[in-house]
């Protein structure tokens, strides 16, 4: 009977002891060491004062004759206003443009104005030479009295409401007044505009105020290459980004977007189109896979700033993120790559920057559909693919930086 009951006891034993190895190997898959880590995203982009800019001539000689037409295509917001500049050839210093900002192509409820705008053209005195006998002069940029600029040059709008692109018709229709003259070839720029006010609101020229090197040889040898070099040096697409969401997961298949297929309806578009993060961190966190999902940042974040958020990872982990390009209709950069989540350091390299395939493109920050205008982009149903070269983008290390410490 001894014997019995210490069998029983040995055995019952050997239940407990291998029943505490088995739990005790259990709970070390379970719960898996992690780690903090913090991850920031970056606008590192260069604002420049105009996002478009050009030139102009005749066709055949640079010289717009009387009777003569030529055409500027360029797009914008409703926010933006184009402002353009050519030599009165027959002049010492005088010179065609707008009032400041430039010609206005919204109305007050965002419609893009067309037909004819000659109303918005104004003659200016540059007043570094004398009108009469040319001799230096040294006065502030004024209005020429006594001459309407409107009855010399006749401005015509046409716009393309899905590319958002206006285009400019400017006709040389001083032939046969008492002030008939060539046009200069000219110069046209569109300001950036940041989602509250341009970056450059008197572009070429300040009135009332002295003039500069770059309108003076244009008003008197109506010679724009000093304007052409500054504008070149002062164009550039820019962007803010919006708040990042950031999700660690396990697997192979990044759970944000799938290049080459369309967009799965869990929030990448509201993230892309309009920078919302709500919808796709609430799909995410329902899916068995996901260790956790951040958002860094609560506002759009703008050139100069940084958002960033921490996150838990444990060995296996790997981790993802997704921002909108924000001055576009529906792009978003993204991790192209797979990432461990206990990487560290700088993780720009891996990031590109895709379109999510459902609203049309426009030039970015200067279409009317963005966002940034206030607009809801143009659906469209195409898969997710790398944004490619049609507008001159900045490159993504010129506009993002992420790092992980």
């Amino acid at each position: 009977m001894k014997k019995n009951i210490f069998r029983i006891a040995l055995l019952a034993t050997a239940i407990m002891t291998t029943f505490a190895l088995t739990s005790c190997d259990n709970n070390d898959t379970m719960e898996m060491p992690s780690t903090e880590k913090t991850i920031t995203f970056e606008n590192v982009v260069t604002p420049k004062d105009f996002v478009q800019s050009g030139s102009f001539q005749g066709t055949g000689a640079p010289i717009i004759t009387p009777g003569q037409s030529v055409s500027i295509k360029f797009s914008a917001g409703k926010a933006q206003s184009l402002m353009f500049a050519t030599m009165y050839g027959a002049s010492q210093d005088w010179f065609f443009a707008s009032q400041q900002p430039g010609i206005k192509l919204f109305d007050n409820n965002g419609n893009a104005i067309t037909g004819d705008v000659s109303s918005q053209v104004l003659l200016w005195d540059n007043g570094t030479k004398d009108n009469t006998s040319g001799q230096v002069e040294s006065k502030p940029i004024a209005q020429v009295p006594g001459v309407n600029a409107s009855q010399l040059m006749k401005l015509n709008l046409a716009f393309d409401d899905v590319s958002s692109e206006f285009t400019l018709t400017i006709t040389n229709t001083s032939g046969g007044t008492a002030n008939a003259t060539p046009f200069s070839p000219g110069v046209w720029a569109v300001s950036n505009y940041n989602g509250s006010q341009l970056l450059n609101s008197a572009p070429f020229f300040t009135p009332n105020a002295m003039s500069n090197p770059e309108i003076t040889d244009i008003a008197q040898m109506g010679n724009i290459s000093k304007m052409t070099t500054k504008l070149n040096a002062n164009t550039g697409i820019m962007t803010g980004l919006s708040p990042a969401l950031v999700v660690v997961y396990n697997g192979d298949k990044n759970p944000i977007y799938e290049l080459g297929q369309s967009d799965a309806g869990k929030g990448l578009k509201e993230i892309a189109q309009m920078g919302n993060v709500t919808q796709l961190q609430n799909s995410l966190k329902s899916l068995p896979n996901i260790k956790g999902v951040y958002i860094a940042g609560n506002t759009p974040v703008a050139p100069g700033s940084k958002v960033m958020t921490k996150f838990q990872s444990s060995p296996g982990d790997k981790i993802a993120y997704v921002t909108m390009f924000g001055f576009s209709n529906d792009w978003f950069y993204a991790n192209e790559q797979s990432i461990d989540a206990n990487t560290k350091g700088d993780l720009t390299s891996k990031t590109a920057l895709f379109d999510s395939g459902t609203g049309i493109d426009q030039y970015p920050g200067a279409g009317n559909h963005q966002a940034l205008f206030g607009g809801t982009p143009q659906a469209e149903s195409k898969v997710i693919s790398k944004v490619g070269n049609q507008f001159p983008n900045p490159s993504v290390q010129n506009v993002l930086k992420v790092t992980i410490n």
